[in-house]
Parts: structure tokens; C-alpha cells; sequence
């Protein structure tokens, strides 16, 4: 196995923790819409939404109009910052092995599928997410994964062969592709399962970071 020098992160759902359903009963509220219609229609433009091919204002309208109502511009903007709100969570055990990596000086980057308005409302709230070396985002290059381009994208930024790249994401797709690119990849569910995983990949010294430092420092 290549010697990782950098590791690529997805958010939603491995960055990020499981979406706030109190922000989706606000835009069930905004919308008047029941939970079947609004399901479908978000989830049928949300990929086109991420890839760029539309941006947040076409893509709520487009919603919208799929479930047969007209959103005005403030219904717009409330629902661009509920969305913003459902994807805000963290996963705090994750976040705090990022800033291991980090203080280790190890590369650290971000690819997400993730639209305009929501990369801007997330870094306006998690200052954390400039800490990385690099961000590729979906909407930003006009691909999304699993297309193979957004791998290369992120590579190329991170400045690290393929090779030497540890991704981690939660679908499997993209974790194939990641794989199809040249990279190591790890499909995300939990901490406790991805920390397993990495010890029988052999990557303990990864998970060791913070005690490595510590020691280094004569604080053990």
C-alpha cells in the first residue's frame, strides 16, 4: 500500500453529521408542501443543483414548479438558509482527526457535491472548512462525482499523486470511483467502523497522530 501524504474528505455525512430535521420541517413550513412532493422534487433537481447546472435560484423555482406551487423571492431566500441549515451539522470526531492531520502537516482537502449557495452559506458559518488545502466543489467545475474529472480536479489541487490520496466518502459509487482515479478510498458509515477499518489497513499511525505530537512536545 502507497504511503498516504494526503486525505481527501467528502462533506455531507462524513464532515458533516446527519441532517437537521428540524431545518426540514422548516422548509416543509416555507413551501406548504407535504413530505412526498417536496421529497421527489428536491431530490430529482438536486444532483443538476450540485453540478452547477443550475444555481439556487433556478433550482428552488424548478422545485417548486415540479410540485405545482410559485415560491416569492422571500420564500426564496428562506429557503436557501433553511437548506444552508439542514446540511450544518458536524461529526465531531471526524473534525477533530482533520486538525490532527492538519497540526501533523499532512494534506487535507474537501470534495463535496455541493451547490452555490450552500458553499457560501457553510463557510460563512464553519471557519473550519478554509483550515484545508484544498476545497473542490462540485457546482464550482461543473462536474460532480462520480464523474472521473472531479477526482483529477482534486488531486491536482491537492498537489499529491492519486496514489497517495486516502479519500473518504459515504456512498459507494463514489468510493468506486475514487478507486477507478488511482486513489485509496474508505466508504464512511460511522467512527467506530472507519477507525476499524483503518487498523486493518494498516494506517494506525494516522489515527495516533494526536499522542505522536503530544509526545514530541513532552507532554507524555
Amino acid at each position: 500500500m502507497n504511503t498516504i501524504q494526503a486525505v481527501l474528505f467528502d462533506y455531507g455525512m462524513v464532515l458533516s453529521g446527519s441532517p437537521d430535521p428540524a431545518a426540514w420541517a422548516r422548509i416543509r413550513s416555507i413551501t406548504g408542501l407535504a413530505e412526498e412532493p417536496l421529497s421527489h422534487e428536491y431530490w430529482a433537481h438536486r444532483h443538476a443543483y450540485d453540478r452547477g447546472d443550475l444555481n439556487a435560484e433556478s433550482f428552488w423555482h424548478k422545485t417548486a414548479s415540479g410540485a405545482g406551487i410559485v415560491i416569492t423571492p422571500a420564500q426564496l431566500a428562506d429557503l436557501i438558509a433553511a437548506d444552508t441549515d439542514y446540511w450544518s451539522t458536524i461529526n465531531p470526531p471526524m473534525l477533530a482527526w482533520v486538525e490532527s492531520l492538519q497540526r501533523a502537516g499532512i494534506r487535507t482537502g474537501i470534495l463535496s457535491n455541493m451547490p452555490d449557495a450552500m458553499e457560501v452559506g457553510l463557510r460563512a458559518r464553519h471557519q473550519w472548512i478554509e483550515a484545508f488545502d484544498h476545497h473542490t466543489w462540485s457546482h464550482a467545475v461543473n462536474r460532480a462525482k462520480p464523474e472521473p474529472e472531479i477526482y483529477q480536479h482534486a488531486a491536482e489541487g491537492l498537489q499529491t499523486p492519486p496514489e497517495n490520496i486516502l479519500f473518504i466518502d459515504d456512498k459507494a459509487e463514489n468510493i468506486a470511483a475514487a478507486l477507478a482515479a488511482g486513489m485509496q478510498a474508505i466508504q464512511y458509515s460511522d467512527h467506530t467502523t472507519f477507525e476499524q477499518e483503518m487498523r486493518a489497513r494498516g494506517l494506525d499511525s494516522l489515527l495516533q497522530l494526536e499522542r505522536h505530537s503530544a509526545s514530541q512536545n513532552g507532554k507524555l
